[in-house]
């Protein structure tokens, strides 16, 4: 099976190509990844187009698309799901979501020496926020995504930060976004049982900035 991964959860863009056998990790045959948080639009297709022709496979071979769903700010974020999802059209194959927090944890590893290694994956949200989220030593995330400050995000328990937030005292563990392989691990089984994917449905976790006007304003005469 043949998947994309694409990721503009954060300020990476992240583009890159695998090959899901019926059991086993995804073998990664080519991938791109390019941190510039102000060229999501502009990188990912193209660095889609390098990984197809670098591992020489024909857009239309693809099998499925996965997509990081976030949390993420929302200009970078609906890049990487409108692309997907104009794939997964196009050709005519599913696109998986996945929380974009749950590939970085896969990636950072569950447990540790020393007991309960409780990880935290935090995300930069701007606005002086961090996107959040906590898994147990099993790699299962028992909270979040949340969208808070960084002074009020939970540490009992926690020994381990991933994602690239330095603003915290613990350990930091890379890495500090998604990856292709992740990706597609995350959603390996959903992909090879070919269970129809949940809707593609995007984590801004904030409430829109616009709101509906309030009634006119009375104007009297002067």
């Amino acid at each position: 099976m043949l998947v994309l991964a694409v990721d503009t959860a954060t300020s990476a863009v992240v583009a890159g190509l695998a090959r899901l056998p019926a059991v086993g990790c995804p073998e990664i045959l080519a991938e791109r990844v390019t941190v510039n948080a102000r060229a999501h639009g502009e990188l990912l297709m193209p660095s889609v187009r390098e990984v197809m022709t670098s591992a020489g496979a024909g857009i239309r071979e693809l099998d499925a698309v996965v997509c990081g769903a976030g949390p993420g700010p929302f200009t970078g974020l609906r890049v990487g799901m409108v692309t997907a999802a104009a794939l997964g059209d196009a050709l005519s194959i599913p696109v998986y979501p996945v929380c974009s927090l749950d590939a970085v944890a896969h990636r950072a590893g569950a447990g540790g020496a020393g007991g309960d290694r409780s990880l935290l994956v935090i995300t930069d949200a701007r606005r002086r926020e961090v996107y959040w989220a906590r898994y147990d030593a099993a790699g299962l995330r028992v909270d979040g995504p949340h969208v808070d400050r960084p002074e009020n995000v939970p540490l009992d328990g926690v020994s381990r930060v991933a994602g690239g937030c330095d603003a915290l005292e613990l350990p930091v563990v890379p890495p500090r976004h998604a990856d292709p392989g992740a990706l597609v691990a995350v959603a390996a089984a959903a992909l090879r049982s070919q269970a129809p994917p949940p809707p593609l449905t995007p984590l801004y976790l904030r409430r829109p900035d616009a709101v509906p006007p309030g009634p006119a304003k009375r104007v009297t005469p002067a």
